[in-house]
């Protein structure tokens, strides 16, 4: 009980700091009427409402993953890291599709189905973002084309 009331506080004091950067940000006499500020503090309100309710109703007997979950984990934090910093060097649908393809074999490890899982979600990602919401992302690096 008492990891999971440590883990909400750490995790309350996280989404209020995330809700305190996220008035910082600065608005353009463009903006729409929402505003830049709404989704990053909505986010940081369910996060806080989430803390709040393991700090009040913890689980009376936690059961903590074994090994191996662990380094699963290490492991896509370690992908999601490197998929970040690659974007821009490298452009969006190479870094998707090898971040796509690592974490969905830590979820069924197929290399085949993996693999198209990788290639399928970064095409499908990148149609999406540029033409449905018309993001300026570029699809390999400036450079090769």
């Amino acid at each position: 009980m008492a990891s999971d009331r440590i883990f909400g506080l750490v995790s309350l004091f996280v989404a209020l700091a995330y809700i305190a950067s996220a008035t910082q940000i600065q608005t353009s006499f463009l903006a729409d009427p929402v505003g830049p500020k709404a989704f990053p503090m909505l986010v940081g309100a369910v996060a806080a409402l989430s803390s709040l309710v393991l700090i009040l109703r913890p689980d009376p007997d936690p059961s903590w993953p074994i090994g191996r979950t662990w380094v699963s984990l290490l492991i896509a934090v370690v992908v999601l890291i490197a998929y970040a910093y690659s974007l821009k060097p490298l452009g969006f649908l190479v870094p998707t599709a090898i971040a796509a393809g690592v974490l969905s074999y830590q979820l069924s490890p197929q290399p085949r189905a993996a693999a198209l899982t990788g290639v399928g979600l970064s095409v499908g990602l990148f149609v999406l973002f540029r033409f449905a919401l018309g993001l300026s992302l570029f699809a390999f690096p400036k450079g090769w084309f």
